[in-house]
C-alpha cells in the first residue's frame, strides 16, 4: 500500500511509556521509519512496567531495536500514572510473554545524546511525559542544533483529558514540557484536538482479527480493551489512537494539516497547570511561533496505513 525505500525513511528515536497506543506507534514506526532506539519513561505506568512493555513489544516484532530505560519520576513532584485507563501495568487486557531480552542501558539520557551525535537528522518522537528529553536538554543544550526535531504527542489546542485543559503527557511533568517547549528545537505537536479525530472501532477490531497473525491479534486485543475502558468512562466503544499521530506527522505528513503557533506550558495555574496555551489570535500576535501544531488528519487513510503496518510486521 505504501512502499518506501530505506533511504526514504526518517531516523527516529521513540521516547515512550507503553501504553496501548504507544505499542501501536512502536509497531507502525518499525514499518515506516528507521527506529534507532527506544527510551522509556514513567507515565502511563511506573518505569519498570513501561520498560518491560517496550521490551515485550520489540520481542513480539522480532526486532533488534535497543531499549534504554530512563526517568522514573518527573522533574518535580511525584510520579502520576494512568492505571484507570491503561491498567496498573500499562497494557491491561493483553497477555504478552515476559520478555527474554534486557535493556541496553538504564541511562536513556546518555543514549539520546550519544545517538544524536552519531547520526544526523534524527527525529525524537516523544509519546510520553517529556522528562527524559528535558534532562537531555539540560545536560546538553546543543542537542537542539543536531536533531531534526521533536514530534510530540501531547498537549492540546482545545480541551484536556487529565484535567479540563491539560493533556496527560504534559500534565504528568509540566516542568519537563516547559523545558522542551522553550528549547528552540523544531517541534511538532499532535495534541488532543488532533488525536480525537483518529479513533478505533469494534469493526476495526474484527478486521484485525481476520488478518489472523500474532501481531494483528495483539493489536485487536489492545483496541478491544481500550473500547471497554472508554465504554465505562464515556459510554462509547471507541478510543482515540493518540500516539501513532506523532509518527504519522513525520512518515506521512501529507495526511496532517499543521499551522505554526506560539505555545507555552502553564506551570502555576490552580485550574490550568499542565495546559499548553496556544496563541490562536488572528491579530495582535507578539510571540514568534515555536511549534507546528497539528489541526486535522485524513483519518481514513491514516487508519488504513495502521492496518497495513500490522499486516507487514
Amino acid at each position: 500500500m505504501d512502499e518506501r525505500t530505506p533511504e526514504d525513511k526518517r531516523k527516529l528515536i521513540i521516547d515512550c511509556d507503553p501504553g496501548h497506543d504507544d505499542a501501536v506507534a512502536i509497531l507502525f514506526a518499525h514499518v515506516y521509519a528507521d527506529v534507532l532506539g527506544i527510551t522509556t519513561v514513567s507515565g502511563n505506568a511506573p518505569l519498570e512496567s513501561t520498560t518491560r512493555n517496550a521490551l515485550a513489544v520489540i520481542e513480539l516484532l522480532d526486532a533488534d531495536t535497543p531499549v534504554h530505560s530512563g526517568a522514573s519520576a518527573p522533574l518535580a513532584g511525584q510520579a502520576i500514572h494512568a492505571a484507570g485507563v491503561h491498567g496498573a501495568g500499562g497494557l491491561g487486557g493483553v497477555d504478552l510473554p515476559a520478555p527474554s531480552r534486557a535493556v541496553a542501558s538504564t541511562d536513556a539520557v546518555q543514549f539520546l545524546l550519544e545517538a544524536t551525535r552519531a547520526q544526523a537528522e534524527v527525529w525524537i518522537v516523544a509519546i510520553g511525559p517529556l522528562t527524559n528529553i528535558a534532562l537531555a536538554l539540560q545536560e546538553d543544550p546543543t542537542l537542539t542544533e543536531r536533531i531534526a526535531g521533536i514530534s510530540i504527542m501531547g498537549g492540546s489546542a482545545t480541551v484536556g483529558n487529565a484535567t479540563r485543559v491539560a493533556e496527560f503527557n504534559i500534565w504528568a511533568d509540566p516542568e519537563a514540557a516547559d523545558v522542551v517547549f522553550r528549547s528552540g528545537a523544531k517541534l511538532r505537536m499532535a495534541g488532543l484536538n488532533l488525536t480525537h479525530q483518529f479513533t478505533t472501532s469494534d469493526e476495526l477490531v474484527e478486521q484485525l482479527r481476520e488478518i489472523g497473525s500474532t501481531k494483528s491479534t495483539f493489536v485487536a486485543a489492545l483496541f478491544d480493551f481500550m473500547h471497554g475502558r472508554m465504554e465505562e468512562l464515556i459510554g462509547k466503544r471507541r478510543s482515540a489512537l493518540h500516539d501513532p499521530c506523532a509518527v504519522l506527522t513525520l512518515t506521512h505528513p501529507e495526511l496532517i494539516v499543521s499551522e505554526p503557533r506560539a505555545v507555552v506550558v502553564e506551570l502555576d495555574g490552580t485550574h490550568t497547570r499542565g495546559m499548553t496555551v496556544v496563541d490562536e489570535r488572528v491579530t495582535r500576535r507578539r510571540d514568534p511561533a515555536n511549534v507546528e501544531v497539528a489541526y486535522s488528519i485524513d483519518a481514513d487513510r491514516a487508519m488504513a496505513l495502521v492496518v497495513d503496518s500490522v499486516r507487514k510486521t
